[in-house]
C-alpha cells in the first residue's frame, strides 16, 4: 500500500472513496462545522445530510455510512466514519475507524483512497494510527482458499493522507509514515505465522521465518536443534518437546547497535511462548479446545514482528529475542503425570498437568535469556484461559513485581492502543505451587490459574525486573472488529515497538554516558 500526504481539498480528492472520520458534535455544532463534511454536502445539494440522518449516523464509536457521490464529488464514493465524543479520543479510536473504513472499501472494490485526518493536537499521531488503520484492516489471510479469493472485494493500493488545512507538512509526519508502515507490516507478519495451520507451522518452519527475517533486516540469529537444547541442560523444554516427532528448536535473535559504546549497555531481553501446536499432552485437551491451538506460538510471533520493527528502529541499545519452539503431544514418549523434570537452573519441577507445558518451555527459555542480565525481560505467552475469564477476549494480563517496569509496560501499551491491564501476584497463591516429591509443581489448582503461572515464571528470573503479558485472549479474534479480521490479531508487538521507544526517548533526553553496563 503507498500513502502519500499532501493539503488538498479533500471533495476533489480523485479517488475511489472518500473518507471523512467525524466527532458526534461535528454534525451538530453550527458554529464549528467539519469543513469537509460541509462541502461534500453543499457539492451534492445536501444529499449527504439526508442520507446521513435517513441511516442514522450521528458520528458515534463504530458508526460508519457508505455514500454514492454520482460524480459531485472528486471520489466516487464517499465513506463517514464515527470517532465518537473528542474527549474519549485516542489515536486508536482512529485506527479502529479507518479500518472499518478499509472494510467499506474493500465491499466497494476501491482501489485508491483519500482521507481527511481529523483535527487533533497531535497531528503525527494520527497520521501513523490511520497508515497502521489501513494496512491492518486490509489483511486478509486467504492463503488455503482455492476459490473466492476476492470475494471481499479489490485491495487498496493508493491512499492519500490530507492533512486538515491549518497544518502544514513536514518531516514528522513523513516519519509518522514509516513508521506505522512498518509496524503493521510486522504485526500482520506476525498475524500470518499464528494463522497458519501447524501442520505447515512446525517450529522448524517457524524457526526458518524468524531466520529469514534477521538475514533480511540485518539482525544477528542462531538456531540450536535438539543436541543444543540438551547441552543447555533445558530439561523442561526437552521434557515437552519429546512427545513429538517433529523436532524443537531453539532461537536466539539479536539488534547490536553499530555504535560501540551503545553495545555495553544493558540489553532489552524479550521471550514468547512458541508452542506451535499444543494437544495438551497425556493431558488431552477435547476437540474444541484442541482446535485453534495452532495459535499457542501468538507470544512468539509477537516477539518476532517486534524485532523487525526494533531493526528498523535502531535503538541505542542491544535487543535479544528469545524462543523456544515446539509440538505438545501424546505419545509413547511424552513426559507423564507424575514425572519430575530438572530445569536448567537446576530447579526441580513435578508434573501434574501436562497441559500446563507453555510455562515449563518458558521458564527455561527465561533462565537463560536472564543470562544476558538485561536491563528488563518481558515475555509474551498464550500461558491461560484463566486470564481471558478473568479479562474477557480483548485484554491481555501483565504480572510482574517491579512497579517502575510494570508502569512503563502499561503505558507503552496504551500510546501503542493495545489493551493490557495489571493482574495481582497474590503471594498467598504462592503455596498452591509446593510439591511433596519436587521443588515445586508445574500447575496448581483451577482458582487464580493465571497468577499460580505467573509465580511458576517468577522463579526462573530471579530479582531481573519482569513483565509476564498473558496474551490468550487478544492474541485472537472470534469476529471482526475494526481493523481486526476474525484470527490472528498480531497483539503486543505495538506494545513492545512503544517500550523499545520509550527507552531510547529516556537515554536520549538524559544523555547517559556509557561507562560500565551495570550502572546503565
Amino acid at each position: 500500500m503507498n500513502f502519500t500526504l499532501g493539503n488538498a481539498d479533500a471533495t476533489k480528492a480523485r479517488a475511489d472513496l472518500l473518507v471523512i472520520p467525524l466527532f458526534d458534535t461535528d454534525l451538530t455544532d453550527k458554529k464549528h462545522p467539519h469543513p469537509a463534511y460541509v462541502k461534500a454536502d453543499k457539492a451534492t445539494r445536501g444529499l449527504v445530510s439526508k442520507l446521513v440522518q435517513t441511516d442514522g449516523f450521528k458520528g458515534k464509536a463504530e458508526q460508519s455510512c457508505l455514500i454514492q457521490t454520482f460524480g459531485k464529488l472528486g471520489a466516487g464514493r464517499l465513506c463517514l466514519v464515527g470517532l465518537g465524543t473528542r474527549a474519549k479520543f485516542t489515536p486508536e479510536v482512529l485506527r479502529q475507524a479507518v479500518g472499518r473504513a478499509v472494510k467499506a472499501a474493500a465491499k466497494a472494490k476501491a482501489k485508491t483512497v483519500a482521507i481527511q485526518l481529523p483535527v487533533v493536537r497531535e497531528v503525527e499521531h494520527a497520521v501513523r494510527a490511520t497508515v497502521e488503520g489501513f494496512e491492518l484492516g486490509a489483511y486478509r489471510y486467504d492463503k488455503w482458499r482455492t476459490t473466492n479469493k476476492d470475494d471481499k472485494g479489490g485491495k487498496v493500493g493508493q491512499v492519500q493522507l490530507l492533512l486538515p488545512a491549518n497544518v502544514k507538512k513536514d518531516k514528522s509526519h513523513e516519519t509518522a509514515v514509516k513508521l506505522g508502515k512498518v509496524v503493521a507490516e510486522a504485526t500482520n507478519l506476525a498475524r500470518d505465522l499464528v494463522n497458519e495451520p501447524a501442520g505447515t507451522m512446525t517450529p522448524t518452519i517457524l524457526a526458518d521465518a524468524a531466520k529469514s527475517l534477521c538475514e533480511a533486516h540485518g539482525l544477528e540469529v542462531d538456531v540450536h536443534d535438539w543436541e543444543k537444547i540438551k547441552e543447555l541442560k533445558m530439561g523442561m523444554f526437552y521434557g515437552v518437546a519429546k512427545g513429538s516427532n517433529e523436532e524443537p528448536r531453539l532461537v536466539h535473535m539479536r539488534y547490536v547497535p553499530k555504535d560501540a559504546a551503545a553495545q555495553k549497555r544493558q540489553p532489552l531481553c524479550l521471550v514468547g511462548k512458541a508452542i506451535t501446536f499444543d494437544s495438551g499432552g497425556l493431558s488431552l485437551k477435547p476437540s474444541d479446545g484442541m482446535l485453534d491451538m495452532k495459535t499457542d506460538m501468538a507470544g512468539s510471533a509477537a516477539v518476532i514482528g517486534a524485532m523487525r520493527v526494533i531493526a528498523h528502529l535502531k535503538p541505542p541499545f542491544p535487543v535479544h529475542a528469545y524462543f523456544g519452539a515446539c509440538e505438545n503431544m501424546p505419545s509413547g514418549n511424552a513426559y507423564r503425570l507424575g514425572d519430575v523434570l530438572v530445569s536448567r537452573l537446576g530447579k526441580t519441577v513435578e508434573i501434574t498437568n501436562t497441559d500446563a507445558e507453555g510455562r515449563l518451555v518458558l521458564g527455561d527459555v527465561l533462565a537463560l535469556a536472564n543470562e544476558q542480565k538485561p536491563f528488563a525481560l518481558i515475555d509474551l505467552a498464550t500461558l491461560t484461559g484463566a486470564c481471558i475469564v478473568a479479562l474477557g477476549p480483548w485484554v491481555a494480563g501483565a504480572f510482574g513485581e517491579d512497579e517502575q517496569l510494570m508502569w512503563d509496560v502499561l503505558k507503552s501499551a496504551r500510546t501503542a492502543g493495545e489493551d493490557v491491564w495489571q493482574l495481582p501476584m497474590t503471594d498467598s497463591l504462592k503455596d498452591v505451587l509446593k510439591s511433596d516429591v519436587a521443588d515445586m509443581k508445574n500447575a496448581g489448582d483451577r482458582m487464580g490459574g493465571s497468577i499460580t503461572a505467573s509465580w511458576f515464571l517468577k522463579e526462573f528470573v530471579g530479582t531481573t525486573p519482569w513483565v509476564h503479558l498473558d496474551i490468550a485472549g487478544p492474541s485472537s479474534a472470534g469476529k471482526e472488529k475494526g481493523y481486526w479480521a476474525k484470527g490472528a490479531t498480531g497483539f503486543g508487538v505495538r506494545t513492545l515497538t512503544e517500550l523499545v521507544r520509550h527507552r531510547t526517548a529516556e537515554l536520549e533526553a538524559a544523555s547517559i554516558p556509557v561507562t560500565d553496563s551495570a550502572e546503565v
